[in-house]
């Protein structure tokens, strides 16, 4: 079994890697090849889901790398590759140009998120977060030669690195106070790196889950390819943020203030997001910024232990997300444009898509019995026994998501007006229509997303209950339960009839000013930093080695002129004596032998007199 786990990370990103390397010659093949990788991802998950296996390898001095699937990783998963597969579906209708190169980093990002969701110890969990942070900047920034999507695609990267580095924040602490680095570990550590360990998980997954004050880059992030927004947004990277904590959530329960923390932050989401995703004109920015808002929900629930809530709401929103995303990319490819004023009527055009997305609308919203209902009203629940003021903000925010959600249902099933194609082609050319391989994926989805609230109600709620092991958290009130969703249709249908007439002031639609706060509060500060810093290397730092230099050279030259009048001047002096002394030795080398004798005789005498003055 556990060579099953191994395959379902390892298929992917082998498949992908060549896919990615493999150039132009895959063109063709790389669609069929993805799809038929991410089946049998499909099947490996669900084999793995029923096995559990465990697995640790040596990795690091300190830390190995573990996986394991339990209740959570194991329902998560699934819902990661069932979710994949549909998407890659449609990409392959959807992506004409670059397929290999997509086709290949799709699979590559996939097998990232699913490393991430196997993850038992914290190298394995830093590996599949670094990788899925990567591959999610190459796709995003996809169609390379448009500035604006490179730029988008930097926006994303940057903002989710600074949250990331609390990762690594969390693994020295954990490195530092207890070998081995497991995830079920952090809640026991010592106080002081219990705290420096929950700081660090709460900024990396606030950070990939578009968390308030992070939010701003999914906004920056819609300029990627749409099938790449309907699987970032819907149950991989954001969903992985919501999904760390819920896996984490004894960690933030142990620190004791990382819990409220959480709570609050997801809850400010929710309600803040939720203003700013019905203030929206564009489609795409108004389902971007209520994934900010629905994880919203799953931090909250993370936080004040309504994990099964937490995570049946995570897995109905990443079929609720992942239907609306790819019905606007649908609507792009067919319509040409993503404007709400332009797309109305459009579910009426097509009535296949138009049904898909009322139904995953209504799920949005809230109206029961769709996906995000009851999931939601746990949360709620669990928010009103920790604090009811949370639990005042929660509410507000499921009411805004009816409106938000039905704001789209009220404009796109809108009868058409009466010159409807002068508002499309405003982004690209239409085709208008929408192919069999978009419609696939778009009636599955819609399926899931009437189907998936079960995992809140009983009884397959309460087996879920139990494969997360979570029988004992808080339940919501039926009253209540009845009465939320009273209150979701009911602002569902007004703000559906009132969609044209719903305006919203120009600080929503900026989203908050928060992309404009972080560039002055950090971008601008940064940049001063390193203006003065640039001042310092050229004023100080680069003086100081040209004077050094500049002395070198006088020196040099000191040294020249010692070397030439004083070293070479001995030498001369030297080699002049040695001559000289060599003139006197050939002096009385004349060839006669009487005057060798002579020197002979001489020689003997001045031995003898040495010999004698010895004695």
């Amino acid at each position: 079994m556990t060579a099953v786990l191994w395959a379902m990370i390892a298929v992917p990103a082998v498949a992908g890697a060549a896919l990615a390397l493999a150039g132009r010659r895959a063109e063709r093949a790389a669609p069929a090849v993805a799809v038929g990788v991410a089946v049998a991802v499909l099947a490996m998950t669900g084999t793995v889901a029923a096995g559990r296996p465990t697995v640790t390898v040596p990795w690091v001095a300190g830390g190995g790398f573990g996986l394991a699937v339990d209740g959570l990783a194991a329902a998560v998963g699934i819902a990661v590759a069932a979710v994949s597969l549909l998407v890659l579906v449609f990409a392959a209708a959807d992506v004409t140009a670059g397929r290999n190169r997509f086709f290949g980093l799709m699979l590559l990002f996939i097998a990232a998120v699913l490393l991430t969701v196997a993850a038992a110890t914290l190298p394995a969990l830093l590996l599949g977060w670094e990788i899925m942070g990567a591959t999610s900047y190459a796709l995003i920034a996809f169609r390379w030669r448009c500035d604006a999507a490179v730029a988008a695609g930097t926006t994303a990267f940057l903002t989710t690195r600074t949250g990331d580095l609390g990762l690594y924040l969390a693994a020295g602490a954990a490195l530092a106070s207890a070998p081995g680095m497991s995830l079920d570990g952090l809640a026991s550590l010592p106080a002081p790196w219990r705290h420096v360990a929950a700081a660090g998980v709460l900024a990396a997954a606030l950070g990939k889950a578009a968390q308030l004050p992070f939010s701003f880059w999914l906004s920056r992030a819609m300029l990627g390819p749409s099938p790449v927004s309907a699987l970032l947004h819907s149950a991989a990277m954001v969903a992985m943020g919501g999904y760390l904590l819920l896996r984490l959530h004894p960690l933030l329960a142990a620190a004791g203030w990382a819990a409220p923390a959480a709570a609050w932050a997801g809850a400010a989401t929710a309600l803040l997001l939720g203003v700013v995703a019905l203030g929206q004109s564009d489609l795409k920015q108004t389902l971007a910024a209520s994934t900010a808002a629905q994880l919203g929900f799953v931090v909250v629930g993370a936080a004040t232990g309504a994990v099964a809530g937490g995570a049946a709401h995570l897995i109905g929103h990443a079929a609720t997300k992942a239907l609306l995303f790819l019905a606007a990319g649908a609507w792009l490819s067919a319509l040409g444009t993503r404007k709400l004023a332009a797309l109305r009527g459009a579910g009426r055009r097509d009535r296949t898509v138009g049904a898909a997305v009322a139904v995953g609308a209504a799920a949005l919203g809230g109206v029961p019995p769709l996906a995000l209902w009851a999931t939601k009203d746990e949360v709620l629940s669990a928010a009103r026994d920790m604090s009811v003021p949370l639990y005042a903000v929660c509410l507000v925010a499921a009411v805004l998501a009816s409106a938000y959600a039905g704001k789209v249902l009220g404009v796109v099933l809108r009868p058409l007006p009466a010159a409807p194609e002068s508002g499309y082609d405003t982004e690209q050319p239409g085709t208008r229509r929408v192919g069999v391989l978009r419609r696939v994926p778009l009636v599955v989805l819609a399926a899931g997303a009437a189907v998936l609230e079960i995992l809140a109600l009983p009884p397959v709620g309460d087996a879920f209950r139990t494969l997360l092991g979570a029988d004992g958290e808080p339940r919501p009130i039926v009253a209540a339960e009845v009465l939320a969703g009273v209150l979701a249709v009911a602002v569902f249908a007004v703000t559906a009839v009132a969609a044209p007439r719903i305006g919203a002031p120009t600080w929503t639609r900026s989203w908050l000013g928060l992309e404009a706060a972080m560039h002055a509060g950090l971008v601008r500060p940064v940049l001063a930093l390193a203006r003065t810093l640039a001042r310092f290397d050229d004023r100080v730092l680069d003086r100081a080695v040209e004077g050094t230099a500049h002395a070198a050279v006088r020196a040099a030259h000191a040294a020249a002129r010692f070397d030439d009048a004083g070293v070479d001047g001995v030498v001369a002096r030297v080699a002049a004596g040695c001559r000289r002394l060599g003139d006197l030795a050939r002096r009385p080398q004349t060839g006669q032998v009487h005057q060798y004798y002579a020197q002979a005789i001489v020689l003997l005498v001045a031995a003898v007199l040495v010999l004698i003055v010895v004695r």
